[in-house]
């Protein structure tokens, strides 16, 4: 587990080069990134956007023997499919029209270092082919050059997407997936490590102190709120509060009433006018902690010597937890998806798909 000190040093120096919590989710992570920093192994990191995927990335780099040099991020959903090749690989003059000079392309400009390929799920299929190339091969040609180049690139890719759901479904080529799971890290969403949360917070207060803003600070009340809100963009999204509270509440105390209306709706205590700020409560913390734990322990039956039908089971456990959901709530599904930390979309798809309208 991260020592507090050293935590809070690095938040006083902002120069936090790993995922920041004390979550055993994220103890978990960094624990991997130190067991492959040093190692030419392709990493695959896998976890729902704003999760912290290139933090991971840069972690990696950053612990690894190559961190004199460079880093280079590109993002693969970003950049139209007819360009792409060209951003990775780089073009000679005249290559096709525009082409007005030669130009480096990404793979040329990390040599020695890093190469992030940050959402290739949404890399075409014509294109996954090269890539799958320069990874066997380690070469690759320029746009409009028969002359190959040969490169020393540390390749990490990332996704939200369900890579083998797209190999089943024929969008993503199974070589190429199999080619970058070499060593698979999965980032915990933010829901998943919540007692990270205000550690967090406090990061991000310190990353706009240093812009020279002032920030708001957050009473116990406001702080419960967010610890139960679901939190669908995960840390992105609690940096961007961050910021929209640093401009509107600048220099004061934020109380649950203050919050924004989608986080104030989980708030379930009344803040007192002599509230204090709790940015790092630790009996809310504990008391989270352990009733994780608790429900870990529930859930640890061995499995039956004639064995189950697993995705049978899971279903079950998934039916259950919506109709407890939607029972607590009185059926209004915008409250049960805040409980069961979904987007209601995904509620209402998941209640459709097992015809639960109207179950609870």
């Amino acid at each position: 587990m991260m020592n507090l000190g050293v935590v809070e040093n690095a938040l006083q120096n902002n120069k936090v080069t790993s995922p920041l919590g004390n979550s055993p989710a994220i103890a978990h992570v960094r624990r991997l990134i130190t067991q492959v920093a040093n190692h030419s192994t392709l990493v695959l990191i896998q976890g729902e956007s704003g999760s912290g995927k290139e933090v991971v990335a840069r972690a990696l780099h950053d612990s690894s023997d190559r961190v004199g040099k460079p880093f280079v991020p590109v993002n693969c959903g970003a950049i139209p499919a007819d360009l792409l090749e060209s951003e990775l690989f780089g073009h000679e003059k005249g290559a096709f029209t525009g082409a007005i000079a030669t130009r480096k392309g990404r793979f040329e400009m990390a040599e020695g270092g890093t190469l992030f390929l940050d959402e290739i799920g949404d890399m075409s299929l014509p294109m996954q082919v090269k890539i799958l190339r320069v990874l066997q091969e380690r070469c690759y040609e320029r746009v409009g050059s028969n002359q190959t180049m040969r490169c020393n690139v540390r390749i990490i890719a990332a996704t939200h997407r369900d890579l083998e759901a797209m190999v089943d479904a024929g969008s993503f080529r199974q070589d190429l997936f199999f080619r970058l799971n070499v060593f698979p890290i999965h980032v915990p969403s933010l829901r998943q490590r919540i007692e990270d949360l205000p550690l967090l917070l406090q990061h991000f207060r310190r990353k706009r102190e240093a812009l020279g803003e002032q920030t708001a600070e957050f009473s116990q009340g406001a702080l419960q709120a967010l610890m139960h809100y679901g939190w669908p963009g995960n840390i992105r999204e609690l940096e961007n509060l961050v910021e929209r509270l640093s401009i509107t509440h600048g220099g004061q105390l934020v109380r649950a009433r203050d919050l924004p209306a989608r986080y104030a709706a989980n708030a379930d205590i009344e803040d007192g006018e002599d509230a204090k700020s709790c940015l790092l409560d630790k009996p809310l913390i504990a008391a989270i902690t352990t009733s994780r734990a608790n429900a870990a322990s529930d859930s640890s039956a061995g499995l039956p010597s004639e064995g189950m039908d697993l995705k049978q089971y899971l279903q079950d456990l998934e039916v259950n937890y919506i109709n407890e959901a939607m029972r607590q709530v009185g059926g209004v599904v915008s409250h049960a998806a805040r409980l069961l930390g979904l987007q209601r979309t995904t509620l209402v798809e998941k209640m459709k798909k097992f015809g639960l309208q109207g179950a609870w």
